[in-house]
């Protein structure tokens, strides 16, 4: 760290944040707003953008370079294909860093940031925010009680307009591969998935140890946004919207006839669970922790190697998806030289 820089230990810490797009922005706009952070400058090759931002979030636009000498911790939320150069250049001068998801676009690159992050001793914390979603945080305490079987994430919607190199399983996807690896504590075993669309809409299932099988939806052409996470135990049902931050349990199911208008009528019955979620942005949460962390030293609530992990599978994914699009392509024009 920097000479001038204040102890890690001190009541707030100096932060700011590498690339205002509308994900860094909100960034800027919490660190603005937590008493244990003091926003002091951002940073995006877009100028206009950077003092606009600042501006807006009472704190001053600067270059990459003046902003770490000035910083004790930062967000990186630049393009993925820059988060090797960037968060690496973090490092080194010693400042805490938040990556956006997902930790890099190589798991070369990924693995080399984790050596450098330990090297220099900073925190390295990967901005899986789904993992500090009160509904999810509800989840995760139930499903240690659960004999799980299987689980289903959905994460769709239409056409995104902002800009980004990442593909759907990479931008979306990934989110729930994280949050499902981080419910069952284990990696998969097998992998198959398929995609249609020109990828931007992608299914995959994947099977864990003991059997639980996971099924994956992501859609960037779905002319509703739908956020969804509903995990089948021998015990129950778990149904978690994201959207509304509701979570539905469904316990003891059985068939039931009813008298309705003096005719027989069949249909099942059920308690529904409504278990208590507390509010909070999860960005708010997700910055407290980070902070919390380069404070104290400790270890991250999402580890680089959560990150790493998370890219790992959702890479696999990806190929699994580039490769069903080739071989449906090259079926059809098999097809057509056959007619």
């Amino acid at each position: 760290m920097n000479p001038d820089q204040s102890s890690t230990h001190s009541s707030s810490l100096r932060a700011g944040v590498v690339g205002v797009g509308s994900m860094g922005e909100n960034h800027a706009r919490v660190y603005s707003e937590l008493r244990t952070a003091d926003l002091v400058g951002v940073a995006d090759l877009d100028e206009e953008q950077a003092e606009r931002v600042a501006r807006e979030y009472g704190t001053e636009a600067h270059s990459f370079d003046r902003l770490l000498e000035t910083c004790d911790v930062v967000t990186v939320a630049v393009p993925t294909a820059a988060h090797h150069e960037t968060v690496g250049a973090c490092l080194d001068a010693g400042v805490h860093v938040l990556v956006e998801k997902p930790i890099a676009d190589t798991l070369e690159a990924a693995r080399d940031l984790e050596r450098r992050a330990h090297e220099a001793g900073v925190v390295l914390q990967v901005g899986h925010i789904e993992r500090f979603n009160p509904a999810v945080e509800t989840l995760a305490a139930l499903v240690d009680d659960l004999d799980v079987i299987a689980v289903e994430a959905e994460r769709l919607g239409p056409p995104v307009d902002r800009c980004g190199d990442d593909g759907v399983v990479l931008d979306l996807m990934i989110h729930d591969v994280d949050v499902v690896r981080s419910l069952l504590g284990a990696d998969p075993e097998s992998i198959a998935a398929m995609g249609t669309d020109d990828g931007e809409y992608a299914t995959a299932k994947l099977q864990y140890p003991g059997g639980v099988i996971a099924s994956f939806t992501a859609s960037r052409v779905t002319q509703k946004k739908i956020r969804r996470l509903t995990v089948t135990a021998r015990e129950c049902l778990v149904e978690v919207d994201y959207l509304d931050g509701s979570v539905l349990i469904h316990r003891d199911s059985f068939p039931a006839y009813v008298t309705d208008d003096g005719r027989n009528r069949y249909r099942h019955e059920s308690v529904v669970e409504r278990p208590r979620v507390d509010n909070g942005e999860p960005l708010r949460r997700e910055l407290e922790s980070f902070l919390e962390a380069a404070r104290t030293g400790a270890e991250p609530a999402v580890p680089a190697v959560d990150g790493i992990r998370a890219l790992e599978t959702a890479q696999a994914i990806d190929r699994l998806v580039a490769a069903d699009r080739t071989h449906v392509a090259s079926g059809t024009e098999l097809e057509v030289r056959s007619r």
